[in-house]
């Protein structure tokens, strides 16, 4: 059998097939690393705790947010699987993290995750596009929360979320809601009233229709893309665009 090996080895050579090594990546970090489970409700972490950990969402979805002084609740963004959480951040986490579903995650050491990335070439571009995209992703949201209308902030969260699902908008795509209505007035900056009332005028325009217990089947794409008020949202969409729904400070 090593002699076969040896001979297949030495005919791959020789040809030019002998693979590559992999490249790594930032979740090639957290491969090794075992999977936490977390039920609907539970928090992954709390503002103001020490920052000695990044995480990668392998499962599920989470809600990122903050509490105001008075007690309000802020959503910064929701989290799916392939996000890592707490790249941006140094001493103590700025957020709050729970699980809105069944939720799975893997844990890296701060300090080890930055002496990986120090001594990387092909780790370091991989989290400045990161940082870049959470950058950019909190321009989005500032812009959502100043200058949309009601009708705007709804339509930009069923696009925002097609696009995380990585839906074929050309086949009138069912996506996921699995946050609440609460999650999504919190996070739009609504009422609960405001929000289901959006939801009901979408869908009695044909625009979307119910679909399963969570689900939104959207009938006209194009209209939603209008409604939102995005000049650019359709190239987005149509190339893959999908930017990370996490804004940490």
């Amino acid at each position: 059998m090593f002699f076969e090996s040896a001979q297949t080895a030495i005919a791959r050579h020789a040809s030019g097939t002998i693979t590559p090594p992999a490249v790594p990546t930032l979740q090639s970090l957290f491969g090794r690393q075992p999977i936490e489970k977390f039920e609907a409700g539970k928090a992954i972490l709390w503002e103001g705790d020490d920052a000695s950990h990044i995480f990668e969402v392998t499962e599920g979805v989470l809600r990122v947010f903050r509490i105001l002084g008075d007690g309000r609740r802020v959503i910064t963004g929701f989290l799916y699987p392939g996000d890592i959480l707490g790249v941006s951040l140094k001493d103590r986490y700025l957020y709050s993290v729970e699980a809105v579903t069944h939720a799975q995650v893997r844990r890296f050491g701060r300090n080890r995750f930055q002496e990986e990335i120090s001594r990387s070439p092909e780790l370091r571009p991989q989290l400045f596009s990161r940082l870049c995209d959470e950058m950019a992703a909190a321009q989005d949201q500032m812009v959502l929360l100043a200058r949309k209308s009601a009708e705007e902030r709804v339509c930009s969260f069923l696009l925002l979320t097609a696009r995380r699902m990585k839906v074929d908008r050309q086949t009138a795509p069912v996506i996921e809601i699995a946050m609440t209505r609460l999650d999504m007035a919190d996070y739009l900056g609504l009422t609960i009233e405001t929000v289901s009332r959006t939801m009901t005028k979408l869908m009695s325009r044909g625009v979307i229709v119910p679909s399963g217990r969570h689900g939104l089947k959207i009938l006209k794409f194009a209209k939603l893309v209008a409604l939102a008020g995005d000049s650019d949202e359709e190239d987005k969409t149509g190339s893959g665009y999908a930017r990370q729904a996490i804004w940490p400070n």
